[in-house]
């Protein structure tokens, strides 16, 4: 299953208008973090036609992590060039990889102002970006996403087949869950300071992703670290 992922979108016509292409890819799910408008207005109603159902049934979400939670493969879009040092993908790169996952996958657009920041960026599994002009690359949000739901139904008619189809990453939770422990860890162990600690723990999630780290590998890494903080704890006492 696909889900639409909406990160504080401020315009109720773009609102309605990506709740109509839904509708018209056979997306089901809308989901909306912190909508910084009314996403059930009658400007909102207007644009979706004959999908209201779409935005009747959107979640709302307090951060983008919760609103992925559920999904085993992310895929964010950027329209910006300063992305410094996160990779970026082409939409048949980034695409064909999201539709090859398992259960939920997630696709999520940034504010129509100013897009995802790279913390942002980060707690998705993969970053596209579309072939717009480098002079003015960032496009209106409901185009963007009238593109990529394009694009993946296109895509979606030549899938491999299940048994051909790549492991899933761990989830950003998970990820998260890692970061947090390992950082703890090593700020502990006097590895990292408290003005590096963000973006240093920057440079590990990218490693990871870019290694697609499964959940069983996250979840051993996890287990090393809290067997190293319990040591160094028990040999203090």
């Amino acid at each position: 299953m696909v889900v639409v992922v909406l990160v504080e979108p401020a315009g109720p016509l773009n609102i309605g208008s990506v709740a109509r292409l839904c509708a018209n890819f056979g997306v089901d799910q809308l989901r909306l973090v912190n909508p910084r408008c009314d996403p059930k207005s009658r400007e909102s109603r207007q644009m979706a036609v004959h999908a209201g159902v779409r935005l009747e049934t959107a979640s709302l979400h307090s951060s983008l992590e919760s609103a992925v939670a559920d999904c085993t493969r992310v895929v964010a879009t950027c329209g910006r060039l300063d992305h410094g040092v996160i990779p970026l993908q082409n939409p048949d790169q980034a695409l064909n990889w999201l539709m090859t996952g398992a259960g939920t996958v997630a696709v999520v657009f940034g504010r129509e102002d100013r897009g995802l920041t790279n913390e942002e960026l980060r707690i998705c599994h993969r970053v596209l970006t579309l072939h717009s002009g480098e002079s003015y690359p960032s496009l209106n949000l409901s185009h963007a996403v009238a593109i990529v739901l394009h694009d993946m139904a296109r895509l979606g008619q030549n899938l491999p087949p299940e048994g051909e189809r790549s492991p899933d990453p761990a989830s950003p939770a998970q990820l998260s869950g890692l970061m947090e422990d390992a950082a703890d860890l090593l700020l502990d162990c006097g590895f990292l300071l408290p003005h590096t600690r963000e973006a240093r723990m920057a440079k590990v999630r990218d490693l990871l992703h870019r290694a697609s780290s499964r959940t069983e590998e996250v979840a051993m890494l996890r287990g090393m670290v809290r067997q190293l903080r319990w040591a160094m704890n028990a040999k203090r006492t």
